[in-house]
This record gives C-alpha cells, structure tokens and sequence, in this order.
C-alpha cells in the first residue's frame, strides 16, 4: 500500500514539474513575441533590405550625432590657454572638413571595391596581410561598443542638462536607454531604421534651423561682436603642438563615417550604389552641422562647461531657455542615444565576417528569428553596458579612447587602398591614389597625437588589442584543429564497430557522424535513418548527392526548416515514425552525434545543437536517446 502511494506521489510530482516547465516556457516564448515579433522565415531576407532614406538614418546617425560634442571638444583643448584662443577652433574645423573629404572620397571608393561590404577589415587583410586586418577588426570591434557607450552617455547629458535634477541618475538612464536599443534591433533591421528615421531627420532640422537662426542674428547685428575674440589674434601660449592636439580631438566628430562601407549587404540593389550615394549624403551633411556649430559657438563665445554642453549653451544663447530650447536638447539627446544603433547596425556584420574568417565564435554568423544577427547585437548590448558601468557613463572619459579605435582602422583601410592601386594600377588609379594617400597621411598624425596627447586616458586600447589579437588567434587554432580531425579525408582512421529502427540527426559529413552511424550498424537495427535539416532549400541537394556517395546503404531524410529550428522538424518527424514503428512493435532510437573538446572552455565556441536537442527529446516517451561521443585530442 506504501509502495502505491509512494509510485502515484512521484508520478504526480513529475507531472506537476513537467506542466509547471510547459508553464515557464510558454510565458518566455510570449514575452520573446511581444518583445521581438513573430519568426520571419528565411527567403523574407530580401524585405529587410534599406533604402537609402532610411539608410540614411541608421547608419549615419553616429557621425551626425558627433557634432554635439565634437566641437566642444575641440573648445575643450583651447580652453587651456584661455577663452581668446577660441578663435582658432574655425582653422581646425576647416582641417577636420578636409579629413572628411579625404575620408569621404575614400571610403566611397572602397565600397565599389569591396561591394559586399567589411570595411576596414576586409581592405587591410587583402592588401595589407592577416595581421593588419585583424588590427583594423580588433579596433573596430572596440570601437562599436564603445559607440553605444559614448552615444547613450552622450545623450544621457544632453537630457540632465536640460534636467540637472537627474544628474545622479546618468548611469541608470544610459543603461535604460541601451537595453531599449538592443531590444529594437532584436526587432529587425527595417522596423529599426523606420522607428529610427524620424528622430535623426528631426535632428537635422533642428540643427539646421538652429544655425539658421543664429546666423540671420549675426548678419542683423543682433549679437555683440565682444563676445568672441577677432580671427587672426594673438595668442600667448598657443602652438603647433596645442592645435594638433585640438585637431585631434576635434576629429572625434568623424567617428561613425566607416559605418556604410561596413553595411553594405544591408542596402537594397544595387547595394554599392545605393551605398555611396548615402555616404555622400552623410558626408555633405555632417560638413554643414559641423560647420554651422563652430561658427556659432566661436562667434557666441561659448565655453565648454562640466554640466552643461556648448550645444545647449548655444542653443539658449539663440533662442533663451523656451520652446525651441527644449525642442533642440529633445532631438540632440534622441539622436545622441539613437546613435548607437549605427553600432548595432556595423557591429554584426563585422562579426560575422571575422566569425567566417574563424577568429571568432561561429554563433555570430547565425541569424535569429527576426534574419538579424541578434548574438552580435545582444553581445554588442552587454559589452556597453558593462562598459557605462566601468567609466560611470563619463562621455569625456570615453571620447579619447572611442576616436582612437576609429582612426586605427581609417589609417589601415586607407593605407590597404594606396597598396590597392599601386599594385593593380587601373585606369584613373593616380587620383585615387592621391586621395587614400591623403587620408593615411592625416589619420596617422590623428592617431599619434591622440597617443601622444592623451596618453592617459587612451593607453588601454594597447593593453586590449594585443589580448583581442591573441584572442583571435587562439580561436582560430582550435577551429583548425577541429576541422583537421572531423575530417573525412584525413589518415585518422575512424574506428569500426560489429553488430529497432534508428534516427541519426546529422549536420555534415564528418568522422563524428561516421562514428555514430558505425554504432547503429552494430545494433542490428531494422532500419537506419539519417535526418539532415538544411536551412535553404540549395542545400538539400547537395548535401543528398554527397551523402549517396558517402553512405550509400543509408537512408536518408532531408527536412527543411525555413524558420531555422531543427528541434521542431525533427520531433515531428520522430512522432511520425514512433507511431508506424509502435504497429510494429520496433523500438525507435535517437543517436544523437556529439564531438567533446579537448578542454572545457572550448565549448563556448561550438553551437551546443547536441545539449539541446538530447535534453528536449529526454522528455518524450517511448523514445530511446542516447549520445556517441567524439573525443578531440587538440
């Protein structure tokens, strides 16, 4: 009588767990639909290509966004030699327009170069060798998160400073304000960049009504000409060094330019064309906003301020702190924090190609429900915030640092293009030659004089690099060393095994998959069936023909998922044969194929698909799973 009650008591506790997990999934499958929308299937790749106007928007809006403390970061410099040196910020923003246009011109060139998009990455590892490429990558992949970090920070001042009550709470807002952008771009590229489109152009307009209004004010003499300090005057203390150095750090408002050549693959046909025209449109008017809030703040004699940025100082010295006030902080703080998502944008194709490449985890290459590439954006979303949490969401601390991983990359790509040329020489190459040698010429003395300026607040991209390279590396070595011993070709031989029907799930033609499948013969099994699930229907067919050569004597079933699952085909599947076997009375059996690294940390670079799929099936009756395992030795 114990015994009973002691069989039913488990048997309910066991249904209790199961319908309380069958409870906590369904919750988290809802709230991932609220938060990210429905599965899109693989061929709607092509809807969520971008046009340029949106384009437009969500790639350009980091560099827009730079000329809300660009400027004032060229202030701060001069600011060391007193107010009268202001004048010297119109000369270096004229250097900075010229850096621009070199870079402009160049990247314009590397995107019908490089039609499928890399960027930096791609032009330094063709041109300039591996090393250089994964430099460029290393920097590159630094310098996106450290986009969100300084974007959403940046943006967080620009509110507290419309709102200074809120100035103890800059941390937690910028963390609020990331979780938000990441959860977007989960969403998809399209419905990212048409959420996003309204507060960039919504930006432009301000700014540009900003600028007009402050100079219909100049021209109609409504501004004392004694606020600023006359072209040309003379200024005790300044020299070539301090200008470079404002130079340098004025540059900061070039960060985000490389983002379109990077993102190419995500513009409508013809991608390049589209491409450079958005570049162009983004360069022109960068050049006028940039222009336009250099002017006003040397001819208002705005000074840059802790709490407070020069373009909220502008912006009440124009229109005093009404309406329009508002409506200026309101956009620069949107565009600010929206221009992050220029990061989100570049940031996954960059990992994907280094992902290609084998230099980092393949899970980077692998779309998510919504055909982005969400592990790079959720990780890109995590790497920022523990990043805003490092500095305390201190922009001025992270600018330095930002701009140096950018002008890194610009000085490779460029220098990559003048290798380019000169070994191929086509038709007008002389030109074009110029140009790169131009923008080489000028990040470089960018770059040097961050390092040699600001040494103490960029001195860490030297300590990360060479561990983001090593980093590289490592991951590469071990992926070689998989594909040497996985496969089929290789002297290693597999080992044989003698002497219900049974399913192998499998991915490739591969020693692991043999060994399972020597294992199923030695069952005795009544029938054996592979069951490969190809994601795109060209895959089938080629993986069919392979494997009639490979195993000829076993059968095998392809099932195409066009939403990318291979859980649910395959329990489908399982059902389907369980109940023809069950008439029978055959045992249906699950041999799931498994490799096991050599060390433990290796599992962090491997899809664990096997992990998965044993624990799903562990919870179906009358099915028998088990798992062979393929031990590496490197």
């Amino acid at each position: 009588m114990g015994d009973g009650r002691s069989g039913l008591f488990i048997q309910v506790k066991g249904t209790i767990k199961k319908l309380n997990y069958a409870a906590v999934k369904e919750v988290l499958s809802s709230l991932k639909r609220f938060l990210i929308g429905r599965p899109l299937k693989s061929t709607q790749l092509g809807e969520q290509k971008l046009n340029k106007t949106k384009a437009l928007a969500i790639l350009s809006s980091d560099a827009l966004s730079s000329v809300a403390y660009g400027p004032e970061q060229i202030l701060i410099v001069l600011m060391t030699v007193g107010a009268a040196a202001f004048w010297y910020s119109i000369p270096i923003a004229i250097g900075v327009l010229v850096l621009l246009l070199a870079l402009i011109l160049s990247y314009r060139q590397i995107i019908f170069a490089y039609p499928h998009g890399g960027g930096a990455y791609v032009v330094s590892k063709k041109n300039l060798g591996m090393f250089s490429g994964l430099v460029a990558g290393g920097s590159l992949l630094v310098d996106y998160i450290l986009t969100v970090a300084v974007s959403v920070s940046a943006g967080t001042d620009a509110i507290t400073s419309a709102f200074p009550s809120l100035h103890p709470y800059n941390v937690p807002i910028a963390i609020l304000f990331v979780l938000f952008i990441t959860t977007l771009n989960l969403r998809g590229v399209t419905e990212s960049a048409s959420i996003l489109a309204y507060p960039v152009y919504l930006f432009v307009f301000a700014l540009v009504l900003l600028i007009g209004v402050g100079l219909f004010k100049i021209l109609t003499g409504q501004v004392s000409p004694e606020l600023h300090t006359a072209i040309g005057t003379p200024v005790a203390g300044i020299g070539l060094f301090l200008i470079l150095k404002a130079f340098a750090s004025g540059s900061s408002a070039l960060t985000g330019v490389e983002a379109i050549s990077n993102a190419i693959p995500n513009f409508k046909q013809p991608s390049p064309n589209n491409a450079a025209k958005t570049l162009i449109a983004m360069g022109s008017l960068l050049a006028v906003l940039l222009s336009g809030i250099v002017f006003l703040a040397y001819y208002y004699g705005i000074s840059p301020r802790v709490e407070v940025t020069v373009v909220s100082d502008i912006a009440e010295q124009v229109f005093g702190r009404h309406f329009m006030y508002y409506f200026i902080q309101g956009t620069t703080a949107l565009i600010l924090i929206l221009a992050a998502n220029t990061g989100y944008s570049a940031f996954p194709l960059l990992a994907v190609n280094l992902a290609k490449d084998k230099f980092i985890p393949r899970m980077f290459t692998i779309r998510g429900d919504r055909l982005g590439y969400s592990n790079g954006i959720i990780s890109l979303g995590l790497l920022s915030i523990l990043l805003i949490l490092a500095f305390e969401g201190r922009t001025d601390q992270l600018i330095p640092l930002y701009a140096v991983g950018v002008f890194i990359p610009f000085t490779l790509s460029q220098t990559g293009m003048m290798v380019k040329w000169l070994r191929e020489k086509p038709t007008g190459w002389v030109p074009k030659f110029i140009i790169n040698t131009t923008g080489a010429l000028i990040s470089l003395i960018v770059s040097l004089m961050f390092f040699l300026t600001k040494f103490g607040q960029v001195w860490p991209i030297l300590v990360f690099l060479p561990l983001i390279l090593l980093f590289f590396y490592r991951i590469r070595k071990h992926y070689e060393a998989v594909a040497d011993q996985l496969r089929t070709t290789t002297c290693e031989p597999s080992i044989p095994i003698e002497g219900n029907v049974i399913i192998v799930p499998v991915a490739g033609i591969t020693h692991v998959v043999e060994n399972s499948l020597n294992y199923a013969k030695s069952l005795s099994a009544h029938q054996i069936i592979a069951v490969h699930i190809p994601f795109e229907r060209e895959e089938e067919a080629i993986f069919e023909e392979k494997w009639s050569k490979w195993q000829p004597d076993v059968r095998l079933v392809t099932l195409h998922s066009p939403y990318r699952s291979l859980i649910e085909p395959l329990t489908k599947f399982i059902d389907t044969v369980q109940r023809k076997a069950g008439e029978a009375n055959y045992q249906v059996t699950v041999i799931i194929p498994q490799f096991i690294p050599k060390k433990a940390w290796h599992n962090i670079l491997h899809n664990q698909s096997s992990l998965l799929l044993r624990a799903h099936l562990l919870y179906r009756r009358d099915v028998i799973v088990t798992t062979v395992p393929y031990h590496l030795k490197k």
